[in-house]
């Protein structure tokens, strides 16, 4: 029989197994790359010993196959690290802090997805099902290993339930992914089910790395032909570019805490210069990020899908400590216009509001939708519909305040699908509203009148005028005296009134 002395150091030399001082070959080639192991990144994102570790003692399902020292030196904790740990309980408390950790380890077998890896991650799913826990994933691995040969009671494996219980956890908990390396077929499933997806430089992330692809039939191709991250940030499947695996996990760690309550220490800057936020002239651009960084507390704004979409700004940020969504309209994009890539990323973005349950501010400032042959080749109507259908569905409150156009249905799609939806709907003086823009509603509305002036300067003089009355008519002052808006708010008491809408 084992004396307790010696089952513990039995139980000490098994565990250390799993740990970077006894991995020291797999370690430098991690570093060779320029990337962490996989428990470097753990520490990271957890708080200092507050992590408590599921199933470390698994190895891959290959006793049949390995010599089983082998296997424990070689595949520990079957490539998946899983546990529960405190994130950011400095700011919050270790109540709040609690989440779920899942770190895929890609140098066991390239992180590939085994037996009882699969079974870890359905187990830490669960605890965060039952303990409604946030999950932070980090999901660098190769998809489905085929080696597993101790498995003789299934044939496919597709009854597993990893990726349908992760699935679920959208809108129950907050979950966040991180891609570095190579992230292929079920580990990019994982990835791009997250609610927010951050990818490092390094990163190509495909449904199929190049053996499926291959023996599919449809080519030969190098790892790094398969979805740079150049790619999927411009298409919007991943929301943050990050430099490396450390930045990753520090940005992992802040997105999170937008979750975890209000920040009691916060600053920001003078409101009363968002008076000059604007042009004089009405019809020139303005930098949309410097505004909404001024109209933020300091250093709160965290931009997600900068690449794709332009013409709609989507983001997370903070105001007098409390967490909100924020989606604006960029008017150096399309001078505005929403087009259908910019609908179907803020159709996306509304419904993570609801799941991340975070109030929305919408900053309105849109001639309307991008129209015309090549709007419709892009399916736009689907496009435009479905943000309609996901302003009408948002759940968490919504406050919309133009500062200067609002017009037509992309300015009705701003406040919710009507100016009636916002908990608050208000402008700022420079607002400017009417069922399209001016200019095209003048010519439209007045064709016969300006083709009767048949001397150009004539006609430009007659155009201008009725642009300017239609302005004159169309001001924000007029729509509140309609009460098509709630108010006109000065620009320094924007920060004011949304915290007094959302109280």
């Amino acid at each position: 029989m084992t004396s307790p002395k010696d089952a513990l150091e039995h139980f000490e030399q098994r565990a250390g197994r799993s740990q970077d001082v006894n991995r020291q070959a797999a370690l430098e080639k991690r570093h060779g790359k320029g990337y962490r192991s996989a428990r470097e990144n753990l520490q990271s994102l957890c708080d200092p010993d507050s992590f408590m570790e599921y199933g470390q003692m698994a190895v891959a399902a290959q006793r049949l196959r390995r010599d089983y020292d082998d296997l424990q030196s070689a595949t520990p904790a079957d490539g998946v690290i899983t546990g529960v740990a405190t994130v950011n309980a400095e700011l919050y408390g270790r109540d709040k802090a609690q989440a779920a950790i899942i770190v895929n380890d890609y140098s066991v077998l390239a992180g590939t997805q085994g037996y009882f890896h699969h079974k870890k991650i359905d187990r830490i799913i669960e605890i965060a099902h039952k303990q409604k826990l946030p999950v932070i994933m980090m999901a660098e691995g190769g998809g489905g290993r085929p080696g597993d040969t101790d498995v003789m009671t299934q044939i496919a494996g597709l009854q597993l339930t990893s990726f349908s219980s992760w699935a679920a956890l959208s809108g129950r908990v907050p979950t966040i992914a991180i891609a570095n390396g190579y992230c292929f077929a079920g580990n990019a499933a994982l990835f791009g089910c997250a609610d927010i997806k951050i990818a490092t430089q390094s990163s190509w992330i495909g449904m199929a790395g190049p053996a499926m692809i291959e023996g599919g039939g449809l080519g030969s191709f190098k790892p790094t032909d398969i979805g740079p991250v150049e790619v999927q940030s411009q298409n919007g499947v991943i929301d943050l570019v990050v430099e490396d695996e450390a930045e990753a996990c520090e940005l992992a760690r802040k997105i999170l805490s937008y979750s975890q309550g209000d920040l009691h220490n916060w600053n920001c800057s003078d409101q009363n210069t968002l008076i000059n936020a604007l042009p004089d002239d009405r019809r020139y651009a303005y930098k949309i990020r410097e505004l909404i960084n001024t109209l933020a507390d300091h250093d709160s704004v965290i931009e997600l899908k900068p690449k794709y979409g332009g013409a709609i700004i989507t983001g997370l940020m903070r105001i007098e400590g409390k967490a909100f969504a924020i989606m604006a309209n960029d008017c150096r994009v399309l001078g505005g216009a929403i087009d259908a890539q910019a609908a179907a990323k803020a159709g996306d973005f509304l419904r993570l509001c609801d799941r991340l349950k975070l109030p929305l501010i919408a900053l309105g400032d849109t001639p309307g939708f991008m129209v015309g042959p090549d709007s419709e080749a892009q399916a736009s109507v689907k496009h435009f519909s479905d943000f309609f259908i996901a302003g009408a569905q948002l759940q968490v409150p919504l406050v919309t305040i133009f500062l200067r156009k609002g017009y037509g249905l992309g300015a009705m799609a701003m406040a919710g699908g009507s100016f009636s939806r916002p908990r608050y709907c208000a402008s700022w003086p420079t607002g400017e509203f009417g069922g399209m823009g001016l200019e095209g509603a003048v010519q439209l509305g007045f064709k016969k009148e300006l083709e009767e002036k048949t001397n150009p300067e004539e006609r430009k003089a007659l155009f201008d005028d009725l642009v300017n009355e239609s302005y004159e008519r169309g001001k924000a002052t007029e729509a509140a005296a309609h009460l098509e808006l709630d108010a006109v708010i000065a620009p320094k008491d924007t920060r004011k009134m949304i915290l007094a809408a959302l109280r």
